[in-house]
């Protein structure tokens, strides 16, 4: 049985939020596969609007810092990535591309993801393909086939317009994710300071 990590990130602005809504059904959805294929599937929330004023001063500084960072790390850990955002004037909003912005280059080079996003119209479901795309295209990401978009009426709506779409989504990126070798995650403590270095109060590799 293989351990799976799948980051799931919301830039919903709102609490209650559609976006994370939709961000946790997609996320449950390709963890299901993934444990239908007899993997085990953990799913680790990151919730963007949590780091609002970290990303302004990361994008002007260069430097993700303290949960920022924590969260960083969790998505460039990731075996997977689901990938939501509100829909603002034909477009992805300012939390989603920030966080994007603040990412190492290469960092998601090959990671599979699944992208999602809501709007108050089915009109809006055309920035997947014209604004989203191109984004994780650009960072070299493995992006699925199936986006799913969400309007306001899908939601709560008997006939469960969105189970369907879900469903696809969440075994196609549970494909992508098991078709590659998990992803190690670096342990700070194999290369340790040497204590005399730190006695010394030299930085290490000075």
């Amino acid at each position: 049985m293989t351990a799976r990590t799948l980051a799931v990130v919301s830039a919903g602005v709102g609490r209650p939020s559609s976006t994370r809504l939709l961000a946790d059904r997609l996320g449950d959805a390709a963890a299901r596969a993934l444990r239908e294929r007899g993997d085990e599937a953990e799913v680790v929330a990151v919730d963007l609007r949590d780091h609002a004023r970290a990303l302004a001063d990361a994008v002007v500084t260069g430097f993700p810092g303290g949960a920022l960072r924590s969260a960083v790390e969790t998505v460039t850990g990731a075996d997977g990535i689901v990938a939501v955002t509100p829909i603002y004037n034909g477009s992805y909003n300012g939390l989603f591309k920030m966080f994007f912005d603040v990412l190492d280059a290469g960092a998601l080079e090959g990671r599979p993801v699944l992208l999602g996003a809501t709007g108050g119209t089915a009109r809006h479901s055309l920035a997947l393909d014209f604004a989203l795309r191109p984004l994780l295209a650009y960072l070299r990401a493995s992006v699925v086939p199936t986006a799913v978009f969400a309007a306001t009426a899908d939601f709560g709506a008997a006939d469960d317009p969105l189970g369907a779409r879900a469903g696809r989504a969440g075994r196609e990126l549970a494909d992508l994710v098991a078709g590659r070798a998990p992803v190690v995650r670096p342990d700070p403590y194999d290369e340790p300071t040497p204590f005399a270095e730190l006695l010394a109060g030299d930085p290490p590799g000075s």
